[in-house]
């Protein structure tokens, strides 16, 4: 399976400074926005990567990341030349996607929770079909929003309803199979424009090849699109680091652990920030 991370432009709901630089270069914490997106698809078995952004950000994320080669990944770039939806994402990585399965993910979103890293892996087993992911929130009309009837189907996909039929969004992490490419060529552009991921889902959900996986209160869901969620998860991921010594979304530390680089390989990238915790964190797990 490949996987694909969209990461636009600055955003507008952040502060208008951010649109000289794409948001998923911000720091959440200690380390890169885009870590965390990187870091869930790693978790998922994907090593084959594209990173779809603007023209003008993606030498800085490969300034940063390179052609993750020292995370044993492989890491690809394509630009996106206007915002026209998150679906386009399929088109512009066509090539890259091949015969093969797909998973995408959104350049701001963050997740966290125990035992994630094993639902991930349940689902990239799946052959056929999409799954999706369904999240409880007060603000539904923020998001694309799934309703479910009372034996807990799918019944209906809504983008950014002014009245939503349900409290349970769907986060910026999704998984197609290689259909997935055509039915983005065969969109037609929404009312705003844009070719809707929405109007995707529900192609599956239309051919009854839609999964959706609901995460219960013990997982995290970020989505870093507004100044006021890039604070709470920097605090959040300040507050779970400091109080169990450990890093979330370490892309170093999830490569080693996943037997992609070795002790010598994770112990010299720790030795180039040892100035910084970072750097120490990564050379004590060498260290045990």
């Amino acid at each position: 399976m490949y996987g694909i991370i969209l990461a636009g432009g600055s955003g507008t709901r952040l502060h208008p400074l951010t649109k000289v630089m794409s948001k998923q270069l911000l720091p959440v914490y200690d380390k890169p926005m885009i870590y965390y997106p990187l870091s869930t698809l790693m978790m998922a078995g994907i090593r084959e990567i594209l990173i779809i952004s603007t023209k003008e950000c993606l030498p800085l994320f490969n300034k940063l990341l390179g052609n993750g080669e020292k995370l044993g990944l492989s890491i690809n770039y394509a630009e996106q030349l206007n915002p026209d939806g998150l679906a386009q994402a399929f088109i512009i990585g066509k090539k890259f996607i091949g015969n093969d399965n797909v998973a995408m993910i959104l350049g701001d979103n963050i997740f966290s929770g125990n035992g994630f890293s094993k639902i991930l892996n349940r689902i990239t087993e799946r052959k056929n079909g999409a799954t999706i992911f369904a999240y409880q929130v007060v603000d539904p009309e923020r998001y694309g929003i799934v309703s479910f009837n009372k034996d807990k189907k799918v019944i209906s996909i809504e983008e950014k309803p002014i009245n939503p039929k349900s409290n349970y969004a769907i986060p910026g992490l999704y998984f197609y199979d290689n259909d997935v490419i055509n039915f983005a060529e065969s969109l037609k552009p929404s009312k705003r424009g844009e070719l809707e991921i929405s109007d995707l889902n529900l192609i599956y959900l239309d051919q009854k090849k839609l999964h959706v996986e609901v995460l219960d209160r013990g997982f995290v869901w970020l989505d870093t699109g507004t100044n006021e969620s890039l604070h709470q998860a920097s605090s959040y991921i300040e507050t779970v680091e400091k109080r169990q010594g450990i890093r979330i979304s370490c892309i170093e530390e999830i490569a080693y652990n996943l037997g992609y680089i070795s002790d010598d390989q994770l112990l010299k990238i720790g030795k180039s920030m040892e100035s910084s915790d970072y750097g120490k964190y990564l050379i004590d797990i060498v260290n045990g």
